[in-house]
């Protein structure tokens, strides 16, 4: 879907396993069918632990990033990776970068880490990767999950 010296408006985040071939199939298809340039990175041809330079430059790019949040969203390193990336974005661009997360089969307190879906994620990635390098997957988590404005629950 990332099609190369492509200019992108949205980035999508999502685990694919989740709701790649629903939900977020039928988003991006009705995002660009009406004309919106949409990065929806394909995870299965990933190889190595390192974001990927495409993806870190589609995500510095875009004006809107769109995180699906699903279940098994937290144990996907990549979507962690991901997140924090948009995170940083919005601050390096001056909040000009809009993050709008949508909440699939999740609630808000479940990204904030308050209850143990995501957290026990974030503990075993934790005993793989360190602390230092998960909390700011914590914090990202926790910031984008107190975003009000513009949210989307699909439970």
């Amino acid at each position: 879907d990332a099609a190369s010296g492509t200019a992108y408006e949205v980035f999508l985040s999502f685990r694919g396993p989740d709701n790649r071939s629903g939900f977020t199939d039928v988003l991006y298809h009705g995002l660009a069918d009406a004309g919106i340039r949409v990065f929806r990175d394909d995870e299965e041809i990933r190889v190595g632990d390192e974001i990927d330079w495409e993806i870190l430059t589609a995500i510095d790019s875009v004006q809107i990033c769109i995180p699906i949040f699903s279940k098994s969203y937290a144990s996907s390193k990549w979507c962690l990776r991901e997140l924090a990336a948009m995170v940083e974005s919005k601050v390096k661009s001056g909040a000009e970068e809009t993050i709008l997360p949508i909440f699939y089969d999740v609630e808000p307190r479940d990204v904030r880490l308050e209850t143990p879906l995501y957290r026990d994620a974030l503990v075993e990635h934790k005993q793989s990767l360190g602390s230092d390098k998960v909390k700011a997957w914590e914090d990202a988590l926790r910031e984008v999950g107190l975003l009000r404005d513009g949210r989307w629950d699909l439970a």
